[in-house]
């Protein structure tokens, strides 16, 4: 037997082993046929009753009421749960109960997986349940569970709720907190409706290239990796943008790319290092008719989540319905600062971010100084969806120049709840004025810009083949359904966020435990409590170990005195 597992493992393991004694296979390669779902049947059960009398359907074992000779199930499958009703003479109809009395009685647990045969029917209570008349295991559980307890108002309490636990052990999470995967079915919904929107205009999914020889597309630090065979470096994509443009050069009308994008910078509610993006180019286009685009897209996305295009964010509810309010990016400045950075110089923005407390270095030019006074002064007052257009050249090497205002591109990003949601261009096509921006990010990188972006030959190569007229569009997945669903971290959004390299929990042997203070002859039933490291034991209610303690006394029938309260408590100090 391993070392290190609690004793309701040992015992699972122990089950495991009379199982196959018994000629069970706990884990059987068969396919198991499913004809019917617990959403379904408590849905459409009492219209049809008819439907429902040859079932066939699987799922975990999530509680069970075992009374003598007959037992309720809690039945989870992946559209909910279900009761399931067993009755030993009817599952064992001849003379051997083994079925019955020891393998579902004593050698199954809750998580186990399970295939059942039935009918359905209604109690005398009047909840549909599932009649069992064959049962079969699927897949034994040796690990137990959290147990998520309700009060009669269905409140929870005791469930798996540490973030850090729930994201690092997602297949548990939604296990045992199934309400959670609404938020992935309406993450779907929202990829496949902007999808089924793109395509029914005629634009054309593509893939392009993750590992890329030259990191470009936007400003930010890339993960750097090497390939053996070419013997050169390369770069996980920090975006799509210049290989899709590509393909514009090549004579598509409209190309689109849901992929994933990785930057190796900091970490926090909003960001995590691989993220989804969705990037569009169209030809012929630019970034106001885009504008348009996107209002029409996202209410579609709303309307397929919420069925009307307000969703309720926090304490706010965001109309999606277009037309969005319009700033340029000196309106929105000097409309929350007062400061009209427009006629200012590289310095003169540095003495004014350093007057308000912004964090500023010598790298920065005067687009990323414009940029942080934007981020730390203006963002967060977008709450409704918000456009900001009109950027300063410097900030844009991708974007095309203002056809009317000197020293700005046309570009616009989307605001919502102070979060960029969008980014936008008219595209620049010009092969030369590309090449000069190129070359101005490569004298940011020499003053220690390590976000400037590199310069790409080939791409310029490209362009000067000739590209269309041409809108660009990159809208950030994470958030965008962060917003949908009404959840404040992206954490809450991605099925399997990054996350620290997880602590080793050390085995605590019972002489940690009286180290810890817990006199030898209580250890034994500490463990049995589910106390089983000093972690767990200093993470626990002082109060409510006492109390447990003493029906623990009873229940191992240990002629001990009882420790006093304030003994009990020293334990955790």
């Amino acid at each position: 037997m391993s070392t290190g597992l609690s004793e309701l493992e040992v015992l699972r393991r122990n089950s495991l082993t009379q199982l196959r004694e018994l000629g069970i296979n706990p884990y059987p390669a068969e396919a198991f046929e499913i004809n019917a779902h617990a959403a379904d049947i408590l849905a459409n059960y009492e219209r049809d009753k008819t439907a429902y009398k040859n079932i066939s359907m699987a799922g975990r074992i999530m509680s069970r009421r075992i009374m003598g000779s007959a037992s309720f199930v809690e039945l989870q499958d992946s559209t909910g749960r279900i009761q399931v009703y067993l009755k030993r003479d009817d599952l064992c109809p001849d003379e051997d109960k083994t079925l019955y009395n020891t393998v579902f009685k004593k050698l199954l647990d809750l998580g186990d997986f399970i295939g059942i045969k039935g009918y359905v029917f209604t109690t005398q209570t009047g909840e549909i349940s599932v009649h069992v008349t064959a049962l079969t295991l699927l897949s034994k559980s040796l690990k137990p569970l959290p147990i998520v307890k309700r009060d009669e108002e269905g409140n929870i309490y005791d469930g798996f709720t540490d973030p850090e636990m729930r994201y690092r052990q997602r297949y548990v999470d939604l296990t045992v907190n199934p309400g959670f995967k609404q938020i992935f079915i309406n993450r779907s919904k929202v990829i496949n409706t902007m999808r089924g929107y793109f395509d029914n205009q005629g634009w054309m999914e593509v893939e392009t290239p993750i590992l890329q020889p030259i990191h470009g597309g936007a400003a930010a630090r890339p993960f750097a990796t090497h390939h053996n065979t070419l013997d050169m470096p390369l770069y996980l994509r920090i975006a799509n943008e210049l290989y899709l443009k590509r393909l514009i050069v090549a004579g598509f009308d409209g190309v689109y790319e849901f992929g994933k994008m990785f930057r190796n910078e900091g970490m926090d509610r909003t960001h995590n290092p691989e993220f989804t993006s969705m990037e569009i180019y169209v030809a012929y286009k630019d970034y106001i008719w885009m504008m348009a685009m996107v209002e029409e897209c996202l209410e579609k996305v709303a309307l397929a989540i919420h069925g009307k295009p307000v969703v309720k964010v926090g304490d706010y509810e965001i109309n999606f319905e277009g037309p969005y309010e319009k700033l340029t990016m000196y309106e929105s400045i000097q409309k929350y600062t007062g400061i009209d950075v427009s006629v200012m110089t590289e310095e003169e923005i540095k003495t004014v971010c350093k007057s308000l407390g912004i964090e500023i270095d010598n790298s920065m030019g005067r687009g990323k100084l414009i940029d942080e006074l934007f981020s730390e002064k203006v963002e967060a007052n977008l709450i409704q969806p918000t456009y900001i257009t009109d950027y300063p050249l410097e900030m844009t090497p991708l974007a095309k120049k203002h056809r009317s205002k000197e020293g700005l591109v046309e570009r616009f990003e989307l605001f919502v709840m102070g979060k960029e949601i969008a980014n936008a261009y008219s595209e620049l096509n010009d092969p030369i004025d590309q090449r000069e921006r190129f070359e101005d990010q490569l004298k940011l990188a020499a003053r220690g810009d390590d976000e400037a972006m590199a310069m790409d030959d080939d791409f310029i190569r490209a362009l000067e083949y000739g590209m269309p007229p041409t809108s660009g569009l990159g809208i950030g997945i994470d958030r965008l359904v962060m917003l949908m669903t009404d959840q404040s971290t992206i954490q809450e959004v991605l099925f399997f966020p990054q996350m620290r390299p997880e602590k080793k929990v050390k085995i605590t042997t019972d002489e940690d435990f009286v180290n810890a203070g817990v006199p030898a002859e209580w250890v034994q039933a500490v463990r049995k409590m589910g106390i089983n490291t000093i972690e767990e034991l200093k993470a626990a209610n002082p109060n409510k170990v006492f109390n447990d303690l003493g029906g623990m006394r009873k229940k191992l029938k240990l002629e001990l005195a009882m420790p006093s309260k304030e003994e009990v408590t020293a334990w955790f100090a």
